[in-house]
Protein backbone atom coordinates (compact mmCIF):
# COMPACT_ATOMS: atom_id res chain seq x y z
CA UNK A 1 0.00 0.00 0.00
CA UNK A 2 1.29 3.17 -1.36
CA UNK A 3 1.73 5.88 1.63
CA UNK A 4 1.73 9.42 1.05
CA UNK A 5 3.99 12.13 2.33
CA UNK A 6 3.77 15.38 2.83
CA UNK A 7 5.16 17.50 0.77
CA UNK A 8 7.26 19.72 2.60
CA UNK A 9 9.17 16.83 4.07
CA UNK A 10 11.22 16.47 0.41
CA UNK A 11 11.42 20.26 0.24
CA UNK A 12 13.17 20.40 3.73
CA UNK A 13 14.83 16.99 2.70
CA UNK A 14 16.26 18.22 -0.34
CA UNK A 15 16.61 21.87 0.97
CA UNK A 16 19.30 20.42 3.32
CA UNK A 17 20.94 17.89 0.67
CA UNK A 18 21.62 20.65 -1.30
CA UNK A 19 22.71 22.78 1.72
CA UNK A 20 25.54 20.43 2.71
CA UNK A 21 27.05 20.10 -0.63
CA UNK A 22 29.97 22.25 -1.17
CA UNK A 23 30.16 26.06 -1.71
CA UNK A 24 31.89 25.80 -5.33
CA UNK A 25 28.39 24.03 -6.41
CA UNK A 26 26.21 26.96 -4.89
CA UNK A 27 25.89 27.96 -8.19
CA UNK A 28 23.98 24.53 -8.55
CA UNK A 29 22.09 24.90 -5.45
CA UNK A 30 18.64 25.20 -7.11
CA UNK A 31 19.14 22.23 -10.19
CA UNK A 32 20.36 19.80 -7.70
CA UNK A 33 17.42 20.83 -4.70
CA UNK A 34 15.39 20.14 -7.09
CA UNK A 35 17.15 16.88 -8.49
CA UNK A 36 17.20 15.66 -5.00
CA UNK A 37 13.16 16.36 -4.00
CA UNK A 38 12.85 14.58 -7.39
CA UNK A 39 14.88 11.32 -6.22
CA UNK A 40 13.32 11.39 -2.77
CA UNK A 41 9.94 11.21 -3.80
CA UNK A 42 10.58 8.08 -6.83
CA UNK A 43 12.90 6.51 -4.13
CA UNK A 44 10.36 6.35 -1.58
CA UNK A 45 7.27 5.92 -3.73
CA UNK A 46 8.82 2.83 -4.40
CA UNK A 47 8.91 1.42 -0.97
CA UNK A 48 6.34 -0.67 0.25
CA UNK A 49 5.54 1.64 3.37
CA UNK A 50 2.17 1.77 5.87
CA UNK A 51 0.77 4.62 7.29
CA UNK A 52 0.79 5.22 11.04
CA UNK A 53 -2.46 4.33 11.74
CA UNK A 54 -2.29 1.24 10.09
CA UNK A 55 0.52 -0.05 11.92
CA UNK A 56 -0.84 1.08 15.21
CA UNK A 57 -4.00 -1.17 14.15
CA UNK A 58 -1.89 -4.26 13.24
CA UNK A 59 0.16 -3.62 16.63
CA UNK A 60 -2.99 -3.58 18.52
CA UNK A 61 -3.91 -6.62 16.87
CA UNK A 62 -0.39 -8.18 17.72
CA UNK A 63 -1.04 -7.36 21.33
CA UNK A 64 -4.06 -9.18 21.90
CA UNK A 65 -3.53 -12.12 19.72
CA UNK A 66 -0.35 -11.93 22.06
CA UNK A 67 -2.50 -11.77 25.30
CA UNK A 68 -4.51 -14.48 23.82
CA UNK A 69 -1.66 -17.14 23.71
CA UNK A 70 -0.89 -16.35 26.46
CA UNK A 71 -3.88 -17.29 28.28
CA UNK A 72 -3.82 -20.43 26.08
CA UNK A 73 -0.45 -21.22 26.98
CA UNK A 74 -1.06 -21.28 31.02
CA UNK A 75 -4.74 -22.91 29.83
CA UNK A 76 -2.61 -25.90 28.28
CA UNK A 77 0.08 -26.10 31.25
CA UNK A 78 -2.70 -26.33 33.24
CA UNK A 79 -4.42 -29.30 31.41
CA UNK A 80 -1.34 -31.26 31.04
CA UNK A 81 -0.37 -30.93 34.88
CA UNK A 82 -3.74 -32.15 35.88
CA UNK A 83 -3.49 -35.09 33.43
CA UNK A 84 0.15 -35.90 34.88
CA UNK A 85 -1.04 -36.14 38.16
CA UNK A 86 -3.68 -38.47 37.14
CA UNK A 87 -0.94 -40.56 35.94
CA UNK A 88 -0.67 -42.87 32.72
CA UNK A 89 -3.40 -44.13 30.85
CA UNK A 90 -4.71 -47.63 32.23
CA UNK A 91 -4.26 -50.26 29.42
CA UNK A 92 -6.79 -53.37 30.08
CA UNK A 93 -5.69 -56.56 29.34
CA UNK A 94 -6.81 -58.31 26.07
Amino acid sequence: MATHFDPRFFEDLAKRLADAMPPQLAALKGDLEGNFKSVLQSGLAKLDLVTRQEFDVQAGVLGRTREKLTVLEARLAALEAELAAKGPPRTEPR
